[in-house]
């Protein structure tokens, strides 16, 4: 079995920013030379998540307002009582979505759907520089 890990760094805005992460996962697996195996991407810390959407404007748009209908951004969150820094809402959004997406390759390919990508969604109050770890296993 052979490993492979890239890190990838994207600056990010505030709130809810979603970028499309898919040419550089695919990049990264076909300069790894595995045929059969999969893709881990994760993103370390507690504000931010990867998943998959059809990276399209309108749709983008729909996603950042259902996260904002499930954890608005303008009601009461304890961490921000306790810390004071007004990020709550991002801890509890990118607890949702999770850091992290597997995706299964077959012939050297990444198994998305026609309309699929990866991405990232920084939820945080403020810009940040954000790490992707993508690992490439298998064969």
């Amino acid at each position: 079995m052979k490993i492979v890990r890239e890190t990838l760094v994207r600056a990010t805005t505030a709130d809810t920013d979603i970028q499309d992460l898919t040419r550089d996962v695919a990049q990264i697996l076909a300069q790894s030379g595995v045929r059969e195996g999969q893709v881990l991407v994760f993103t370390p810390g507690s504000t931010a998540g990867i998943t998959t959407i059809e990276f399209e404007s309108g749709v983008v748009f729909d996603l950042a307002q259902a996260i904002e209908r499930l954890a608005p951004r303008d009601m009461h969150y304890d961490h921000d009582a306790r810390w004071g820094d007004g990020n709550g809402y991002s801890h509890v959004r990118a607890a949702l979505l999770g850091p992290s997406l597997g995706v299964p390759v077959i012939d050297g390919e990444l198994q998305l759907g026609t309309w699929q990508q990866i991405v990232l969604c920084d939820f945080d109050n403020r810009p940040r520089e954000r790490r992707i770890v993508v690992q490439v296993m298998g064969e």
